[in-house]
């Protein structure tokens, strides 16, 4: 049996794009699955307990991260751009529409090179219609679903199974009994997939 590591994430989270950006690869080498689960990380944060102001509200933390995510992106070799704005919910419900279709990977990566890496805005329709196509969906069909009382369902159910397992934050990856949280831990967990 395919060993899965459960990746979660929040199109919101520039650290969960990076991550994305190497976890296929390091699933791969080590003859993993991902598993794509979207969460709402406010949410997730005070379902936590974890009441304090988002990043963007600390102003010395927003520099400080700001440089890093800079840093990574470097490291990386790869664009990015702070989005127009960071309303991402119904991209990460289309997220679920993805994986009934088996797109999920195709999906999440190429939404997260137009957020982050061009710095669209998610608010943008027609983005998300057109990252639906290039991920090889039917893009009427996952508008539909994300407008639907069904995918609305279904993200909420997904969300509480989430904080339900202890999902505090993006990204988190779940394998085994281990969890990995951000993506400086990849190395983390390349390492225990590989021991």
């Amino acid at each position: 049996m395919t060993r899965t590591i459960d990746f979660y994430f929040d199109f919101i989270s520039p650290f969960s794009y990076l991550a994305q950006l190497k976890l296929p690869e390091i699933a791969r080498a080590a003859g993993c699955e991902v598993d794509y689960w979207p969460i709402d990380i406010p949410e997730a944060k005070i379902a936590a307990g974890n009441y304090g102001p988002s990043n963007r509200e600390v102003l010395p933390k927003i520099k400080v991260m700001k440089a890093d995510l800079e840093r990574w992106a470097e490291r990386y070799g790869v664009p990015l751009n702070f989005p127009a704005s960071f309303d991402c919910a119904h991209w990460n419900c289309a997220v679920l529409y993805a994986r009934k279709h088996g797109r999920a990977e195709q999906f999440v990566t190429d939404a997260y090179r137009r957020i982050w890496g061009q710095g669209i805005d998610p608010r943008d329709r027609g983005e998300l219609a057109a990252c639906a196509t290039a991920a090889g969906l039917d893009a009427d069909a996952l508008l539909a679903f994300v407008d639907s009382p069904i995918g609305q369902n279904e993200y909420r159910k997904a969300r509480s199974q989430a904080i339900q397992r202890g999902v505090f934050g993006a990204p988190m990856m779940f394998v085994d009994d281990q969890i990995f949280w951000g993506n400086d831990r990849l190395d983390f967990l390349s390492e225990y997939l590989n021991q």
